[in-house]
Parts: structure tokens; C-alpha cells; sequence
């Protein structure tokens, strides 16, 4: 999987039209190339095969080794015959000059390939629709952007790079474990302008020391590999059907734009650990039990981890609004939208302080009719609580 090319000239794939000859674009949701001039229907040849993971320690030790660093290879259009570059982390696109889709190889480029992908399923069209009803749907943002959004947002299908990592993992730790007890203890209150005395339940923890050991198996943790989106905009656009994925196949990236990837494997799997790690932290807090835990050492090792390099579908754009730009992405499978947005601080006030107008009007309510009265004048009792779930 990893390899190395120093010409710097690249013949672009090319997707002819079977009967007219015309440049092809891949269809969203198809296995189809389709013509914009004869609207002929070229089928995309499937390729049936498993998806290979590659063994990670053997490609770090690999990639440590020096290799030649190519010059950016010079793209030459077969249609126009126009000499262009793509930017810096893209590999296929569209051609500056006559607009026909351009996808050239990452080898030059990257010393790993990506060797699957999931096509498209969500149209332009679609995209766009569930983009209206995202930014209809935010309450705090100012009335105006709903309107600068829709008339200046224009929509790109990216291929973005992702790693995936399996690992096995055994985890030592040490903590503690928290049960809690209850004892009765005299607490002095004021009732009705007199201090008194009441014998309340008051909750206690017993701490223990524990030790122990957790093992988990992961499979598919998702790193996106692309700096052009924060990274908690790629992640919330999970889940991936990435059971679907499909070997890797440049006549689905005919028409769409893709990224090199840009966050190398060693730090993608930086990333992976620390997705895994909160998972361990879940696992060992269930493994202590209790009410409460206090973890104080963790000690993970990693073994059998093996990787992927996949092309994921989105669709991408950005509006402005008073002088910024906001960028937001759409699951070229699911439609899920993430992005970012301004915010109306005029209607978060006015929110604000109709919470409170609320609140003042409800107790004011309960004083009057004497429900707050009522409820001091009861036997009190500490409710126990459990968290078993504190991370």
C-alpha cells in the first residue's frame, strides 16, 4: 500500500460517454455515469472484493523510512489541453478552464492510497432541502441569516479522507470504589421564625481501594484526515454505514472534488486513542461498581491494530454573514447536517429573561397559596442518589 513515484506529470482519468463521447459525472445514489449532453446512462463496472485492513505498526515503520519528496505534479486536461495544478490537498475536481471532471491519482502525493470509499447517495437537490430545514430550525440565530444562507449557499460534493483503526486492548487500573451509606444526624432549621431540631438521613460514601483489569475490542474508530473542517464538525457527522464501503473506484469521484488526506496515519491514531480511551474510562467505572468511582491510574496496551484509508461523501459550503463566513457539511449518505452558525444575542437575553419572569411568577404563585409553606412544614429525608455513570 505505500509507494513511491517521482514524475511530475499526471494523465488525468478520463469517463467518456459510450455514445457520444461527452465527459461523464457519477449519478448520487446509482451505479451510474451519466451524460449531461445525450443523458445516456453509463454503468460503473462493480468490482466485488473484501476491504483489506493493513497492518499499523508495519506501515509507521515504513513511512518513518526517507523517501523523495515529488514536485506537484503538472495536470493536463484531455478535453481543452489546458496545464493546471489542483490546490495543495486536492486530487479531483473539476478543470479551471473547460469544467471537465479531473481525478488524478494520490500516489505522487501521499505515500498511502485510499483503497475504499462509499459513494454518494444523497442528491444535490436533496442536500439542499435538508440544509433549509437545518438552518430553519435555529432558534437563536438572527432572522437575516436564514435569508443570506439560502441565497449565497452553493453546495460541493467532497470526498473527505478518513483512517479507521482496529485494536485490541487490555487495560490495568487502579481506583477506588464508592458506596454510599446512610446515618442520622440532628440538623437545626427555622420553622415558622423558631429554630428547631430534626433528625435528617444524611448520605455518606465508604471508599474502598480496588485494582482490576478490562479488555474491548475495537473495530472501525473514525478519524477524519482532512484540516479544511473542525474536527467536531467530521465527527458529528457520524455514523457511517461503513459496512457498505466499496474498493476504491475514480469513476465515482468523477464530477465531485476530493481531498489528499491531511492528518498523517501516527497522528490519526493519536486521535483513535483517545476516542478508545473514553470508552476504557466507561469500562472501567462499570467494572468497579458502586455509586461512585475514583480511577487514579489507567495503563492501556495496544495489540493486532490495523487500519484503512476510505473516502467518505459530503456535501460542503459556506455563507457570510456581517463580514464571516460560517461552513457547514451534509452526510453525503445520511443527509445529517453540521455546522456552524452566528447567534441572535438580542434573542437570547429576551429568552433569558423570560425563563426568569417565569420562575418568579411560578413562586410567586406557590407562596401565595401556601404549597411552599406546606411543603417546609413535612418530614424531610435525604433522597439517595447514584452515579454510576460519572466518567
Amino acid at each position: 500500500m505505500l509507494k513511491t513515484k517521482t514524475s511530475s506529470r499526471q494523465a488525468p482519468g478520463r469517463f467518456p460517454c459510450a455514445q457520444c463521447g461527452a465527459v461523464l459525472k457519477y449519478a448520487p445514489g446509482t451505479t451510474l455515469l451519466v451524460c449531461d449532453y445525450c443523458g445516456f446512462e453509463n454503468r460503473i463496472e462493480c468490482h466485488a472484493g473484501v476491504i483489506e485492513e493493513y497492518d499499523l505498526q508495519k506501515a509507521l515503520r515504513q513511512l518513518s523510512e526517507p523517501r523523495t519528496e515529488a514536485p506537484k505534479a503538472q495536470i493536463h486536461c484531455n478535453e481543452c489541453g489546458a496545464g493546471f495544478q489542483f490546490e495543495a490537498n486536492i486530487h479531483a475536481g473539476e478543470c479551471p478552464f473547460c469544467g471537465s471532471p479531473i481525478v488524478t491519482t494520490t500516489t505522487q502525493s501521499k505515500p498511502i492510497q485510499p483503497k475504499s470509499l462509499l459513494p454518494f447517495r444523497i442528491k444535490e437537490s436533496e442536500a439542499r432541502q435538508r440544509f433549509q430545514r437545518w438552518i430553519d430550525g435555529l432558534w437563536f440565530a438572527p432572522n437575516a441569516v436564514k435569508k443570506y444562507a439560502r441565497s449565497e449557499s452553493k453546495l460541493t460534493g467532497v470526498y473527505l479522507p478518513y483512517w479507521t483503526f482496529d485494536s485490541n486492548t487490555e487495560t490495568d487500573y487502579t481506583g477506588e470504589r464508592g458506596d454510599i451509606y446512610y446515618v442520622d444526624e440532628p440538623v437545626q432549621i427555622t420553622r415558622n421564625n423558631r429554630v428547631v431540631t430534626e433528625i435528617r438521613r444524611v448520605p455518606k460514601i465508604h471508599w474502598t481501594p480496588v485494582s482490576g483489569r478490562v479488555s474491548r475490542f475495537f473495530d472501525d474508530v473514525l478519524v477524519g484526515a482532512s484540516n479544511s473542517l473542525p474536527r467536531k464538525i467530521l465527527d458529528a457527522l457520524q455514523p457511517w454505514d461503513m459496512e457498505q464501503l466499496i474498493p476504491y473506484d475514480e469513476n465515482y469521484l468523477s464530477g465531485f472534488r476530493s481531498e489528499f488526506y491531511q492528518v498523517d496515519l501516527d497522528e490519526g491514531f493519536d486521535h483513535a486513542k483517545q476516542v478508545m480511551g473514553s470508552v476504557i474510562y466507561r469500562d472501567i467505572a462499570y467494572d468497579i461498581g458502586g455509586d461512585h468511582q475514583r480511577i487514579h491510574q489507567i495503563r492501556t496496551r495496544h495489540s493486532a491494530t490495523t487500519y484503512k484509508h476510505c473516502l467518505l461523501p459530503v456535501w460542503s459550503a459556506a455563507f457570510r454573514y456581517r463580514n464571516k463566513s460560517y461552513r457547514f457539511v451534509i452526510n453525503g449518505r445520511t443527509g445529517e447536517v453540521q455546522g456552524e452558525r452566528p447567534y441572535s444575542w438580542w434573542k437570547i437575553g429576551f429568552a433569558v429573561l423570560a425563563a426568569l419572569l417565569l420562575a418568579a411568577g411560578a413562586y410567586y404563585y406557590l407562596e401565595s397559596t401556601g404549597a411552599l409553606q406546606h411543603r417546609q412544614s413535612g418530614t424531610y429525608y435525604s433522597a439517595p442518589y447514584y452515579n454510576g455513570n460519572r466518567y
